[in-house]
This record gives C-alpha cells, structure tokens and sequence, in this order.
C-alpha cells in the first residue's frame, strides 16, 4: 500500500513540474522574467536622498566602531560574553538592549562570585552554567579582573 501511495505522489509530482516547464516558469524566463528585466532599467531618481542614506549608516558605522573599541578586550571575552553582555560590558549593542545584564562598573570580586555560583548552580542560568561549565576558577578569574577593569580603562563614557 505504501509503495503505491509513493507512486501516485511520484506522478503527480512530474506531472506538475513538466506543468510548470511547459509553462516557462517563473524562474526560467517566462512572463515574469520580463518583470526582472524591467526592474533593471529603472533609472535612479533620489541621488541625494541615498547620499544622505549613506552618510547615516557611515555614522552609524563610526559610533559602533567607537563603542567597541573604548575598552579593550580578549578574544575570549569576545567569543563567551560580548553577545550577549555587549561589547564593552554594558548590556546594549547599538542602542538596544541585551540578553546579558551590564557588568561594566562591576567589582572584580562580586563579578567573580557571580562566576562560581553560575558555575556550580547555585544562580540559574542554562546559558551562563553551559559557557563556565568546562572553565576553571583561573579563567574566571581572569574573565571577572579583565570585567572589572573595563571602568577603569574607559572612564566618564558610561
């Protein structure tokens, strides 16, 4: 039963892709490929308009690259923390706000606390206990000294 039911479906599926080729098909030149190659020669009218388009992402771009580049970090603060804890510790990548809460501004300490009990379990957390899960107390270590200098390195910005 279940081999004729494939047959029939096998059918119907040919049939309708030979439908579809003697059709011209939309992604085969066809009528609508005709649309494409209308949509080609339409002539840019609102030159300064995109100029000006252009300019704000340019900036958009510059202020990003400033954000990230105040404070530096390790590739392995990049790879663990920035997407969700922002570039810089804040919590917001472009204006917006993160997953991640802000530990810009934080101790060392209570930053390394923080580690250990998102660690060993005793703060919930699947993402933070599934990134710590293999790391030892000298790297998280070394992640809460680099965190908590991020004040010290970019001061009156945040």
């Amino acid at each position: 039963m279940k081999n004729i039911i494939v047959a029939i479906l096998t059918i119907i599926i040919i049939a309708l892709m030979v439908l579809t080729a003697s059709k011209g098909g939309a992604y085969h030149g066809g009528e609508l490929g005709k649309v494409i190659k209308d949509i080609d020669k339409t002539p840019v009218t609102k030159k300064e308009s995109m100029e000006d388009e252009e300019q704000d992402e340019l900036t958009a771009l510059r202020n990003k690259a400033g954000n990230v580049g105040a404070v530096e970090v390790s590739k392995a603060y990049k790879s663990k923390c920035a997407a969700c804890h922002g570039a810089d510790g804040s919590g917001m990548q472009d204006g917006r706000k993160l997953m991640g809460p802000k530990l810009y501004g934080q101790s060392a300490d209570k930053l390394y606390k923080n580690l250990i009990d998102f660690k060993d379990g005793r703060k919930e957390n699947v993402i933070m206990k599934g990134l710590l899960i293999n790391t030892d107390e000298k790297e998280l270590r070394k992640f809460a000294d680099e965190i908590g200098s991020f004040s010290s390195q970019n001061k009156g910005s945040k």
